[in-house]
């Protein structure tokens, strides 16, 4: 038995990791993905669906969520099946994560009419029962243990509801006053703390990422709407879809130019830990 279970440990060891190691390339295109998620989930809900024209489709945030839905769990369908770390489908998967995030939210916070306050206790209640679900099921949340197609899928699943939760906070904080800039700042300040606890402290490595992935999607949230926002409203009333060619753009150019490595298993030792 004992034989078995440290083959089972080394196996996970040894396993290929396909996701990044969390470095700053990592933490910067994370920022910038969210940023294209909100402006590219607007292009689809708001400018061409139009939820928010005179003459809008019947459910369109619903409708919008649909699309960016499938277009996700097909690419979280072909990351699990991946063997090995592949930045592009990553990176696709990701941003296809913040944009359904981005119409799911809307649509859980204008289309249910529950709110921003509703909305954001509602999912961050999502975040933190699949995080309980899959520190049950594996014994780990700890990103740097995704070595098995279900830890996989518990990983997909919490990113899918932090970037959901991201965006109904991002907006809950701008229109409580801030403004969309005022909230970037905020949030910009938050991810600052955040930085300031990991150097300084021995606060847990994993709840501190949990804590900044969660935080770097609002952020993204508001610099999207400030990009893209009439400027009677705070923003700089930007073309939606230009707005979001343009960050693929630069997402694009980051991954070329910034070292994209797989993350590391931690030994026997450390899983212990």
């Amino acid at each position: 038995m004992n034989d078995r279970s440290m083959t089972d440990r080394d196996m996970i060891h040894d396993a290929v990791s396909k996701v990044p190691a969390i470095t700053l390339g990592f933490w910067i295109i994370k920022i910038l993905a969210t940023t294209l998620g909100e402006t590219g989930g607007d292009s689809v809900t708001m400018s061409w669906l139009g939820e928010t024209t005179a003459n809008p489709m019947p459910n369109g945030y619903l409708v919008g969520t649909g699309i960016f839905g499938l277009i996700l769990v097909a690419l979280v369908w072909a990351q699990i099946k991946a063997r090995d770390f592949n930045p592009w489908l990553y990176w696709a998967t990701i941003v296809a994560s913040t944009t359904a995030g981005t119409t799911l939210a809307d649509f859980a916070t204008r289309s249910l009419g529950i709110g921003y306050s509703g909305g954001s206790i509602l999912l961050l209640t999502l975040v933190m029962l699949s995080l309980l679900a899959w520190h049950r099921s594996l014994g780990s949340i700890d990103v740097n243990t995704v070595a098995t197609a279900k830890a996989e899928t518990f990983y997909w699943i919490t990113i899918t509801f932090s970037q959901t939760l991201g965006t109904a906070l991002g907006d809950w904080v701008a229109d409580s006053g801030p403004g969309y800039s005022g909230g970037a700042v905020v949030f910009g300040a938050a991810l600052a703390v955040l930085a300031i606890l990991y150097f300084a402290t021995r606060i847990s490595r994993v709840g501190l990422f949990w804590a900044a992935f969660i935080l770097t999607r609002p952020l993204g949230a508001t610099v999207g709407d400030w990009l893209d926002k009439p400027i009677a409203k705070g923003g700089l009333d930007f073309s939606r879809p230009l707005a979001s060619a343009v960050l693929a753009v630069v997402i694009v150019a980051l991954i070329l130019l910034l070292p994209q490595r797989p993350g590391r298993h931690p030994g026997p030792v450390d899983a212990e830990a």
